[in-house]
């Protein structure tokens, strides 16, 4: 490597020291054709040892993976805060991302994980739905009461008893690692990430404390839901209580169709709300979303971005859908974790 450049510069001292070709007698054709074609020649050599032709402009257009991809893309248009979406029809396995491997607060959606942890604890033998924690007001609750509050009411005293029963933040993170979701962050419980809100603002800076991607979101319900992590009936009780979810009515929820079901948990911090679910349409076929707004102005814009990009992406699934032959998906009946 040495030696070439040593020959590419010895070269290029060669041209530099070439005697200038000699004036014509017409000045016309000395500074016209002649001249042209002496510069042609010199740009020529120095293109043939420093590779300087002049090259096609590359590309930087916007490209899209399909046109619900290109559409949640519009919907999503960040100019006024990131605004991250994954999804997935679990029926066909095709996907969208806008910002999917972006990290963005994860806020109360970080709830689903830390009941996760806890229900994988029952299928081990570790811990039963029937214990009692206390929770901050002294009061004892057994944990199915802590994972109904946590999810369906999104309860920060419930869910940092529930983070207490499994050890902390680490297992949660260690659950996550081992069910392979690597950009997925959990660095505080709920009380002090309520106590440090507005410290960075989330429309402007990426903080990697409890933090997740919208992919990594995907990922997680979608194993949950398919039953990859959980045992049948700790799956059934995680997705009954995100089925009776009473927060983010102008959500995912929003813009759905009366008979489309809409199992969810929403996550909000200073400028910033969120949402996650899983969407079950009339013909069976499961579409889990992830949704993450920073930004918008306000919360109630926020929430209406939310309730735009799900509906979006629902019809790009279900629509084309329509005209399948009429063909059901039946929800699957997932065996025990493992087997």
């Amino acid at each position: 490597m040495r030696t070439a450049l040593i020959r590419t510069f010895a070269a290029v001292a060669a041209l530099l020291l070439v005697p200038a070709a000699p004036a014509l007698a017409d000045d016309n054709t000395a500074t016209g054709a002649g001249a042209a074609a002496g510069r042609a020649s010199y740009e020529a050599m120095f293109d043939r040892h420093l590779g300087t032709q002049v090259r096609s402009p590359r590309d930087y257009s916007a490209s899209y993976a399909s046109p619900l991809e290109q559409r949640v893309a519009l919907l999503a248009e960040g100019s006024q805060g990131r605004i991250g979406v994954a999804a997935i029809d679990l029926s066909t396995g095709q996907s969208v991302s806008v910002l999917g491997d972006q990290a963005f607060p994860m806020a109360s959606t970080s709830k689903i994980a830390i009941v996760a942890t806890y229900l994988a604890m029952v299928d081990q033998g570790r811990a039963s739905l029937t214990s009692e924690f206390p929770i901050r007001s002294g009061q004892y609750l057994s944990a199915m009461e802590l994972i109904d509050l946590t999810i369906t009411r999104s309860s920060n005293p419930a869910t940092d008893a529930l983070l207490a029963a499994v050890g902390g933040v680490q297992p949660v993170n260690a659950w996550a690692r081992r069910a392979g979701i690597e950009e997925f962050n959990l660095t505080r419980d709920i009380a002090t990430l309520v106590r440090d809100d507005g410290e960075v603002d989330p429309a402007m800076h990426i903080d990697l404390r409890d933090s997740s991607t919208p992919r990594a979101m995907v990922e997680l319900l979608s194993g949950i839901y398919q039953g990859r992590w959980l045992s049948p009936e700790s799956r059934a009780v995680i997705v009954d209580a995100m089925e009776r979810c009473r927060t983010g009515t102008n959500r995912i929820p929003a813009l759905m169709p009366a008979d489309v079901t809409v199992a969810h948990k929403t996550g909000s911090l200073n400028n910033t709300s969120s949402d996650i679910g899983i969407i079950t349409a009339p013909d069976g076929r499961a579409i889990v979303v992830a949704i993450y707004v920073t930004g918008q102005g306000s919360r109630t814009n926020r929430e209406a971005r939310i309730a735009s990009i799900a509906r979006a992406i629902y019809d790009g699934y279900v629509l084309p859908a329509a005209n399948d032959n009429g063909r059901v998906y039946a929800s699957a009946d997932y065996g025990v974790a493992g087997s």
